[in-house]
């Protein structure tokens, strides 16, 4: 039987505080980390009125507009869903890639399990923080955006908006691998 390959897909969300569960998942950004322009971006109805200050100044997303034209959770995470298999080739498995990666999938993951009672990744997570962690050899407060955007990306700043937060990760992560690898990534990559 022949072995796997991987697709790995940068996913970064929006949300209205810092967990599942109180606080509802507002966006999700996602794109191939081989090819940022093999995108998904879906705004999604609040679940209720539960909101910090902090998340709602940080992504510009309004709960009430939200309400009005989001996408209902099942129906977000359905095509999100549909998309991460449209977007993973056959033969090869899709990995899930944020920075922080830990907040991202706690929220995608209890999504999934929550609508659709699967989640395409399966527990396939992985973190670009500790990745650079790893391939630098620095310790966990040398992997901030700051310090990896200054490496990969030009001091570009996040945008606060999950899709094109989702495609500079991308851009992050797949400039890591060739670092780390010294060669081109191939598309099943």
């Amino acid at each position: 039987m022949p072995k796997k390959t991987d697709t790995y897909i940068s996913v970064d969300v929006e949300t209205a505080g810092p967990y599942p569960g109180n606080y509802s998942l507002l966006a999700i950004g996602s794109c191939l980390v081989t090819d940022p322009n093999i995108m998904f971006y879906v705004e999604i109805q609040p679940l209720n009125a539960e909101a910090t200050a902090d998340a709602l100044e940080i992504s510009q997303l309004d709960l009430a507009a939200l309400q009005e034209k989001g996408i209902p959770p099942k129906e977000a995470m359905s095509r999100f869903s549909q998309w991460v298999t449209d977007a993973t080739p056959d033969g090869s498995q899709p990995v899930f890639v944020a920075f922080n990666a830990p907040f991202d999938w706690m929220f995608i993951n209890d999504y999934f399990f929550r609508y659709l009672g699967h989640n395409p990744f399966g527990h396939k997570a992985l973190d670009i923080k500790a990745f650079y962690m790893g391939i630098m050899g620095v310790s966990w407060d040398e992997t901030g955006w700051r310090v990896v955007a200054n490496r990969y990306l030009e001091n570009r700043p996040l945008r606060h908006h999950a899709l094109k937060d989702a495609q500079d990760q991308a851009e992050v992560f797949r400039r890591m691998l060739v670092e780390q690898r010294g060669r081109t990534l191939s598309i099943s990559e």
